[in-house]
């Protein structure tokens, strides 16, 4: 009640205020009282949308951390607190969650030439993919994407692993033993196939004991773009069209993205 005393919130939102209460008391009056559950869904339109990003929250894993991403959003101005709305802030690492990898990631003459997220190509970050399984019992060598038999002309692949079968994403504590690229794998897709989009369903492309190797040679001619950290549990496989849309943020070498499969 704090804010009615004030007559600036009165004047700019004060009626606006007493049409809530009146709502609530009109509730109560009829005894119609409802609590509030916002919907978080995965699936949409009878099972045609996937959203295929991770929610983010404080116990979600980061790099190397085995406490999870911890507070990264702030009420700074809180209506409770007298602000005229609700404005929040945040402040967390640029490769966390869902997230997409420019060539200024690891190459430091890319980065210095300003090749950041703002300048991938929407084009390659939209259009039809290919979700494939991959065998479980090991990393993804060359050996492994042969065996996949990957038809020319597929531009944009996304690898379910073992890490969506261990939940991965959905545990606190960084995990070292998570499945990626080797570099024969990588190299063996950049030299045999047409795929320009590599998502995978971890944090890194990348397996742990190849991790800076395998981006060397996906990202140095800039012709592949990387998305990490895809939720892919419960998509059946198969072809879709992939939509991700990275922020805008220039100067920066990666960023979170909301990504969703559409059947075709």
């Amino acid at each position: 009640m704090a804010t009615l005393r004030n007559p600036t919130t009165m004047k700019r939102g004060g009626l606006s205020m007493i049409a809530c209460a009146v709502a609530v008391v009109v509730w109560a009056a009829n005894g119609e009282y409802s609590v509030l559950v916002p919907p978080r869904r995965e699936v949409y339109d009878g099972g045609r949308i996937f959203d295929i990003s991770h929610r983010y929250h404080a116990e979600m894993p980061d790099w190397e951390s085995k406490e999870g991403l911890g507070q990264f959003l702030w009420l700074p101005k809180s209506m409770k607190n007298g602000s005229l709305a609700n404005n929040s802030e945040m402040k967390l690492p640029t490769h966390t969650g869902t997230h997409v990898d420019a060539p200024g990631h690891v190459f430091d003459h890319y980065f210095d030439a300003g090749f950041d997220v703002d300048t991938l190509d929407l084009h390659v970050l939209n259009g039809p993919a290919l979700l494939v399984d991959v065998p479980r019992d090991s990393n993804i060598t060359a050996q492994v994407m042969k065996s996949l038999n990957i038809p020319r002309g597929v531009k944009r692949l996304l690898f379910r692993t073992l890490n969506t079968d261990r939940r991965l994403m959905f545990q606190k504590e960084f995990d070292t033993s998570y499945v990626g690229f080797t570099v024969d794998g990588a190299k063996w897709l950049v030299e045999n196939t047409d795929i320009k989009l590599v998502g995978i369903d971890y944090l890194s492309v990348a397996s742990f004991d190849y991790l800076i190797p395998s981006h060397l040679v996906f990202l140095k001619d800039r012709e592949i773009i990387l998305v990490e950290a895809l939720k892919l549990d419960d998509v059946p496989a198969g072809l879709y069209s992939v939509h991700c849309l990275p922020l805008r943020l220039a100067g920066a070498e990666g960023s979170p993205i909301r990504c969703i499969l559409i059947k075709n």
